[in-house]
Protein backbone atom coordinates (compact mmCIF):
# COMPACT_ATOMS: atom_id res chain seq x y z
CA UNK A 1 0.00 0.00 0.00
CA UNK A 2 3.11 2.08 0.63
CA UNK A 3 4.58 1.68 -2.53
CA UNK A 4 1.50 2.18 -4.13
CA UNK A 5 0.95 5.59 -2.31
CA UNK A 6 4.71 6.66 -3.33
CA UNK A 7 4.14 5.46 -7.29
CA UNK A 8 0.88 7.76 -7.09
CA UNK A 9 2.48 10.94 -5.87
CA UNK A 10 5.52 10.54 -8.39
CA UNK A 11 3.00 10.17 -11.24
CA UNK A 12 1.35 13.28 -9.97
CA UNK A 13 4.59 15.44 -9.24
CA UNK A 14 5.72 14.61 -12.89
CA UNK A 15 2.06 15.61 -14.56
CA UNK A 16 2.28 19.14 -12.36
CA UNK A 17 5.70 19.63 -13.39
CA UNK A 18 4.75 19.33 -16.97
CA UNK A 19 1.83 21.10 -16.55
CA UNK A 20 3.48 24.28 -15.38
CA UNK A 21 6.62 23.99 -17.99
CA UNK A 22 3.42 24.13 -20.50
CA UNK A 23 2.02 26.82 -18.80
CA UNK A 24 5.40 28.65 -19.16
CA UNK A 25 5.42 28.06 -23.17
CA UNK A 26 1.65 29.40 -23.11
CA UNK A 27 2.20 32.31 -20.89
CA UNK A 28 5.78 33.44 -23.32
CA UNK A 29 3.80 32.52 -26.25
CA UNK A 30 0.83 35.32 -25.39
CA UNK A 31 3.33 37.85 -23.96
CA UNK A 32 5.11 37.70 -27.40
CA UNK A 33 1.24 37.80 -29.23
CA UNK A 34 0.23 40.64 -27.33
CA UNK A 35 3.40 42.68 -28.27
CA UNK A 36 3.02 42.04 -31.86
CA UNK A 37 -0.55 43.08 -31.77
CA UNK A 38 0.55 46.42 -29.47
CA UNK A 39 3.05 47.44 -32.12
CA UNK A 40 0.39 46.91 -35.25
CA UNK A 41 -2.27 48.36 -33.31
CA UNK A 42 -0.16 51.66 -32.96
CA UNK A 43 0.84 51.63 -36.78
CA UNK A 44 -2.69 50.93 -37.84
CA UNK A 45 -3.79 53.97 -36.51
CA UNK A 46 -1.19 56.27 -37.62
CA UNK A 47 0.13 56.49 -33.37
CA UNK A 48 4.30 56.93 -32.60
CA UNK A 49 5.67 53.61 -31.68
CA UNK A 50 8.05 54.33 -29.16
CA UNK A 51 11.82 53.87 -29.93
CA UNK A 52 14.62 53.78 -28.45
CA UNK A 53 16.03 56.35 -30.62
CA UNK A 54 13.78 57.69 -32.77
CA UNK A 55 14.73 58.05 -36.30
CA UNK A 56 13.74 61.63 -38.50
CA UNK A 57 13.77 60.94 -42.03
CA UNK A 58 14.82 64.08 -43.88
CA UNK A 59 14.44 64.58 -47.75
CA UNK A 60 15.43 67.21 -49.95
CA UNK A 61 14.63 68.02 -53.88
CA UNK A 62 18.59 69.58 -54.34
CA UNK A 63 21.74 71.46 -52.39
CA UNK A 64 21.56 74.91 -52.92
CA UNK A 65 22.39 77.63 -50.30
CA UNK A 66 18.53 78.40 -49.18
CA UNK A 67 18.21 74.73 -49.04
CA UNK A 68 21.53 73.85 -47.39
CA UNK A 69 19.87 76.72 -44.82
CA UNK A 70 17.03 75.19 -43.94
CA UNK A 71 18.46 72.00 -43.09
CA UNK A 72 21.35 73.15 -40.87
CA UNK A 73 18.49 75.39 -39.10
CA UNK A 74 15.96 72.06 -38.82
CA UNK A 75 18.76 70.04 -37.04
CA UNK A 76 19.31 73.10 -34.70
CA UNK A 77 15.41 73.37 -34.03
CA UNK A 78 15.51 69.65 -32.95
CA UNK A 79 18.71 70.42 -30.61
CA UNK A 80 17.41 73.17 -28.60
CA UNK A 81 14.39 70.87 -28.18
CA UNK A 82 16.73 68.06 -26.90
CA UNK A 83 16.90 65.96 -29.69
CA UNK A 84 20.64 65.52 -30.47
CA UNK A 85 21.35 63.47 -34.30
CA UNK A 86 24.03 60.32 -33.13
CA UNK A 87 22.63 60.48 -29.68
CA UNK A 88 18.83 60.18 -28.82
CA UNK A 89 17.94 60.66 -32.19
CA UNK A 90 19.01 59.31 -35.78
CA UNK A 91 18.83 62.04 -38.64
CA UNK A 92 18.43 60.27 -42.06
CA UNK A 93 19.12 62.75 -45.13
CA UNK A 94 18.19 62.12 -47.95
CA UNK A 95 19.05 64.53 -50.85
CA UNK A 96 18.13 64.00 -54.73
CA UNK A 97 20.40 66.08 -56.44
CA UNK A 98 17.87 67.72 -58.54
CA UNK A 99 16.39 64.34 -60.13
CA UNK A 100 13.20 64.49 -59.68
CA UNK A 101 12.94 60.65 -60.46
CA UNK A 102 15.18 59.96 -56.90
CA UNK A 103 12.30 61.17 -54.65
CA UNK A 104 10.13 58.23 -55.32
CA UNK A 105 12.62 55.88 -54.19
CA UNK A 106 14.06 58.05 -51.65
CA UNK A 107 11.09 58.38 -50.20
CA UNK A 108 9.96 54.87 -50.12
CA UNK A 109 13.05 54.16 -48.44
CA UNK A 110 12.64 56.47 -45.74
CA UNK A 111 9.17 55.10 -44.97
CA UNK A 112 10.33 51.36 -45.30
CA UNK A 113 13.06 51.97 -42.71
CA UNK A 114 10.53 52.88 -40.02
CA UNK A 115 10.68 56.68 -39.71
CA UNK A 116 8.91 57.75 -36.80
CA UNK A 117 8.77 61.63 -38.16
CA UNK A 118 9.40 62.68 -42.10
CA UNK A 119 10.63 66.36 -43.14
CA UNK A 120 10.39 67.25 -46.45
CA UNK A 121 12.73 70.42 -48.01
CA UNK A 122 10.63 71.78 -51.08
CA UNK A 123 7.47 70.71 -52.61
CA UNK A 124 8.35 68.16 -54.90
CA UNK A 125 10.28 66.08 -52.17
CA UNK A 126 7.32 66.59 -49.70
CA UNK A 127 4.73 65.58 -52.69
CA UNK A 128 6.96 62.60 -52.57
CA UNK A 129 6.97 61.73 -49.21
CA UNK A 130 3.19 62.34 -49.05
CA UNK A 131 2.64 60.19 -51.79
CA UNK A 132 4.29 56.75 -49.97
CA UNK A 133 2.54 57.09 -46.48
CA UNK A 134 -0.40 58.23 -44.76
CA UNK A 135 0.22 57.56 -41.77
CA UNK A 136 3.72 58.27 -40.30
CA UNK A 137 3.89 62.13 -39.98
CA UNK A 138 5.34 64.56 -42.17
CA UNK A 139 6.38 67.92 -41.45
CA UNK A 140 6.90 70.45 -44.38
CA UNK A 141 9.71 72.88 -44.65
CA UNK A 142 10.09 75.09 -47.69
CA UNK A 143 6.32 74.63 -49.29
CA UNK A 144 4.74 78.04 -49.86
CA UNK A 145 0.86 76.83 -50.45
CA UNK A 146 0.32 73.54 -49.16
CA UNK A 147 -3.46 72.92 -49.73
CA UNK A 148 -2.71 74.10 -53.24
CA UNK A 149 0.06 71.48 -53.93
CA UNK A 150 -2.11 69.30 -52.32
CA UNK A 151 -0.62 67.92 -49.22
CA UNK A 152 -3.18 69.46 -46.66
CA UNK A 153 -6.70 69.32 -47.23
CA UNK A 154 -6.88 72.69 -45.12
CA UNK A 155 -4.07 75.36 -44.68
CA UNK A 156 -5.36 75.85 -40.89
CA UNK A 157 -6.35 72.24 -39.85
CA UNK A 158 -4.78 69.78 -42.22
CA UNK A 159 -6.73 66.49 -41.50
CA UNK A 160 -4.10 63.92 -42.45
CA UNK A 161 -0.64 63.23 -41.36
CA UNK A 162 1.12 66.59 -43.06
CA UNK A 163 1.82 69.85 -41.35
CA UNK A 164 4.44 72.36 -41.31
CA UNK A 165 6.24 75.61 -41.96
CA UNK A 166 5.21 77.71 -45.62
CA UNK A 167 8.00 79.56 -46.91
CA UNK A 168 5.58 82.19 -48.69
CA UNK A 169 7.66 85.42 -49.37
CA UNK A 170 6.37 88.33 -48.20
CA UNK A 171 5.49 89.28 -52.22
CA UNK A 172 3.80 92.51 -51.19
CA UNK A 173 6.86 94.01 -49.56
CA UNK A 174 8.50 93.00 -52.10
CA UNK A 175 6.95 94.20 -54.71
CA UNK A 176 6.84 97.81 -53.21
CA UNK A 177 10.66 97.38 -52.47
CA UNK A 178 11.66 96.94 -56.05
CA UNK A 179 9.26 100.15 -57.52
CA UNK A 180 11.05 102.04 -54.39
CA UNK A 181 14.53 101.10 -55.79
CA UNK A 182 13.01 101.30 -59.33
CA UNK A 183 10.33 103.94 -59.72
CA UNK A 184 11.05 105.16 -62.82
CA UNK A 185 10.90 101.79 -64.36
CA UNK A 186 9.04 100.82 -67.44
CA UNK A 187 8.92 97.14 -67.34
CA UNK A 188 9.86 94.74 -64.66
CA UNK A 189 10.36 91.21 -65.49
CA UNK A 190 9.36 88.15 -63.60
CA UNK A 191 11.03 84.71 -64.25
CA UNK A 192 9.80 81.17 -62.69
CA UNK A 193 9.49 77.24 -62.80
CA UNK A 194 6.26 76.77 -64.56
CA UNK A 195 6.63 73.37 -62.70
CA UNK A 196 7.46 74.69 -59.23
CA UNK A 197 3.97 75.13 -57.58
CA UNK A 198 5.33 77.42 -54.88
CA UNK A 199 7.32 79.52 -57.55
CA UNK A 200 3.76 79.37 -59.52
CA UNK A 201 1.53 80.50 -56.34
CA UNK A 202 4.25 83.91 -55.65
CA UNK A 203 3.98 84.42 -58.87
CA UNK A 204 -0.01 84.65 -59.59
CA UNK A 205 0.74 86.99 -56.00
CA UNK A 206 3.05 89.09 -57.63
CA UNK A 207 0.93 89.86 -60.52
CA UNK A 208 -1.57 90.36 -58.33
CA UNK A 209 -0.40 93.04 -56.66
CA UNK A 210 1.68 94.51 -60.17
CA UNK A 211 -1.97 95.55 -61.12
CA UNK A 212 -3.02 97.06 -57.67
CA UNK A 213 0.22 99.33 -57.86
CA UNK A 214 -0.07 99.82 -61.97
CA UNK A 215 3.14 98.98 -62.19
CA UNK A 216 4.01 96.82 -65.81
CA UNK A 217 5.05 93.25 -65.04
CA UNK A 218 6.05 90.87 -67.77
CA UNK A 219 6.32 87.08 -67.03
CA UNK A 220 8.71 84.76 -68.32
CA UNK A 221 8.45 80.68 -67.58
CA UNK A 222 11.49 77.85 -67.88
CA UNK A 223 10.74 74.23 -67.79
CA UNK A 224 14.43 73.81 -66.11
CA UNK A 225 17.37 74.95 -65.60
CA UNK A 226 18.20 74.03 -68.77
CA UNK A 227 16.24 77.32 -70.05
CA UNK A 228 17.76 79.73 -67.77
CA UNK A 229 20.05 80.99 -70.04
CA UNK A 230 18.06 81.54 -73.04
CA UNK A 231 14.69 82.72 -71.38
CA UNK A 232 16.69 85.09 -69.26
CA UNK A 233 19.13 86.84 -71.73
CA UNK A 234 15.31 87.36 -73.77
CA UNK A 235 13.80 88.62 -70.84
CA UNK A 236 16.65 90.99 -70.01
CA UNK A 237 16.74 92.73 -73.57
CA UNK A 238 13.18 93.60 -72.85
CA UNK A 239 13.16 94.55 -69.46
CA UNK A 240 14.28 97.38 -66.51
CA UNK A 241 14.70 94.95 -63.74
CA UNK A 242 14.29 91.53 -62.45
CA UNK A 243 11.88 89.72 -59.77
CA UNK A 244 12.07 86.25 -59.02
CA UNK A 245 9.96 84.26 -56.52
CA UNK A 246 10.93 81.28 -53.84
CA UNK A 247 12.19 79.20 -56.53
CA UNK A 248 14.28 76.00 -56.53
CA UNK A 249 15.11 75.54 -59.94
CA UNK A 250 16.41 79.41 -60.20
CA UNK A 251 17.92 79.12 -56.56
CA UNK A 252 20.06 76.31 -58.27
CA UNK A 253 21.01 78.28 -61.34
CA UNK A 254 21.42 81.60 -59.62
CA UNK A 255 25.10 82.32 -61.47
CA UNK A 256 23.46 81.84 -64.32
CA UNK A 257 20.72 84.42 -64.21
CA UNK A 258 23.21 87.10 -62.68
CA UNK A 259 26.09 87.00 -65.28
CA UNK A 260 23.21 87.79 -67.76
CA UNK A 261 22.25 90.45 -65.61
CA UNK A 262 25.58 92.10 -65.15
CA UNK A 263 26.53 91.72 -68.58
CA UNK A 264 23.44 94.30 -69.41
CA UNK A 265 23.82 96.21 -66.29
CA UNK A 266 20.38 95.42 -64.98
CA UNK A 267 19.34 94.28 -61.53
CA UNK A 268 17.83 90.98 -59.35
CA UNK A 269 15.49 91.06 -56.76
CA UNK A 270 15.25 87.84 -55.66
CA UNK A 271 12.45 86.45 -53.12
CA UNK A 272 15.71 84.74 -50.47
CA UNK A 273 18.19 86.24 -49.14
CA UNK A 274 20.99 83.41 -49.89
CA UNK A 275 20.11 84.94 -53.47
CA UNK A 276 20.51 88.43 -52.61
CA UNK A 277 24.02 87.33 -51.26
CA UNK A 278 24.41 85.17 -55.05
CA UNK A 279 24.16 88.68 -56.66
CA UNK A 280 20.69 89.93 -56.25
CA UNK A 281 20.27 93.54 -55.14
CA UNK A 282 17.34 93.36 -52.36
CA UNK A 283 15.02 92.12 -50.50
CA UNK A 284 12.67 91.40 -47.71
CA UNK A 285 13.42 87.83 -47.32
CA UNK A 286 11.87 84.65 -44.85
CA UNK A 287 15.04 83.56 -42.86
CA UNK A 288 15.99 80.23 -44.25
CA UNK A 289 17.82 79.35 -41.40
CA UNK A 290 14.92 80.18 -39.20
CA UNK A 291 12.51 78.63 -40.98
CA UNK A 292 14.67 75.11 -40.75
CA UNK A 293 14.52 75.92 -36.78
CA UNK A 294 10.40 76.21 -36.49
CA UNK A 295 10.69 73.38 -38.44
CA UNK A 296 12.50 71.87 -36.06
CA UNK A 297 10.98 72.20 -32.84
CA UNK A 298 7.36 71.28 -34.74
CA UNK A 299 9.04 67.56 -35.12
CA UNK A 300 9.97 67.96 -31.46
CA UNK A 301 6.76 68.52 -30.74
CA UNK A 302 5.27 65.84 -32.20
CA UNK A 303 7.87 63.43 -31.23
CA UNK A 304 7.15 64.42 -27.54
CA UNK A 305 3.84 63.69 -28.57
CA UNK A 306 2.63 67.37 -27.89
CA UNK A 307 1.28 68.04 -31.34
CA UNK A 308 -0.50 66.19 -34.21
CA UNK A 309 -0.25 67.01 -37.63
CA UNK A 310 -4.19 66.76 -38.65
CA UNK A 311 -4.87 69.64 -35.79
CA UNK A 312 -1.49 71.73 -36.20
CA UNK A 313 -2.18 74.62 -38.58
CA UNK A 314 0.76 75.34 -41.15
CA UNK A 315 2.48 78.09 -39.43
CA UNK A 316 3.54 81.32 -41.59
CA UNK A 317 6.12 83.72 -40.76
CA UNK A 318 4.52 86.97 -42.15
CA UNK A 319 7.55 89.99 -41.97
CA UNK A 320 10.38 89.09 -43.66
CA UNK A 321 13.44 90.50 -42.85
CA UNK A 322 15.54 92.80 -44.74
CA UNK A 323 18.85 92.03 -46.63
CA UNK A 324 20.78 94.51 -48.44
CA UNK A 325 23.87 93.89 -51.41
CA UNK A 326 25.11 97.13 -51.04
CA UNK A 327 28.00 95.78 -53.15
CA UNK A 328 26.15 94.50 -56.05
CA UNK A 329 24.10 97.99 -56.19
CA UNK A 330 26.99 99.81 -56.38
CA UNK A 331 28.18 97.99 -58.86
CA UNK A 332 25.29 98.39 -60.81
CA UNK A 333 24.72 102.65 -60.17
CA UNK A 334 21.76 102.19 -58.37
CA UNK A 335 20.08 104.84 -55.91
CA UNK A 336 19.64 102.77 -52.70
CA UNK A 337 16.88 103.98 -50.57
CA UNK A 338 18.34 105.77 -47.27
CA UNK A 339 15.76 104.26 -45.13
CA UNK A 340 15.65 100.67 -46.50
CA UNK A 341 19.24 100.35 -46.11
CA UNK A 342 19.23 101.87 -42.21
CA UNK A 343 16.34 99.15 -42.11
CA UNK A 344 18.67 95.96 -42.92
CA UNK A 345 21.72 97.49 -40.63
CA UNK A 346 19.71 97.70 -38.30
CA UNK A 347 17.18 94.85 -38.73
CA UNK A 348 18.89 92.93 -41.46
CA UNK A 349 21.50 92.03 -42.52
CA UNK A 350 24.20 94.48 -45.33
CA UNK A 351 26.72 92.64 -47.74
CA UNK A 352 29.57 95.01 -48.21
Amino acid sequence: MVIFLFYQAAIIQKVSERWQKAMKRMYTVITILLAFLGVAYFKENGGIVKQAKPKVGVLTLMHHPALDQIYKGFVHGLAEEGYHNGKNITIDYQNANGDQSNLKTMANKLVNENSTVLFGITTPASQALANSTKKIPIVLGAVTNPQGAGLVKNNKRPGGNVTGISDQAPVKEQLQLVHKFMPHAKTLGIIYTSSDSSAVTEYKEFMKYAKQMHLNLKAYSISNSNDLNQVSQQMLSEVDAVIVPTDNTIAGAMQTLVKNANAVNKPVFPAVDTMVKQGGVATYSINQYKLGVEGGKLTADILKGKKKPSTTAIKYIRHGEPVLNLKQARKLGLHVPASFQREAEKYGEVIK
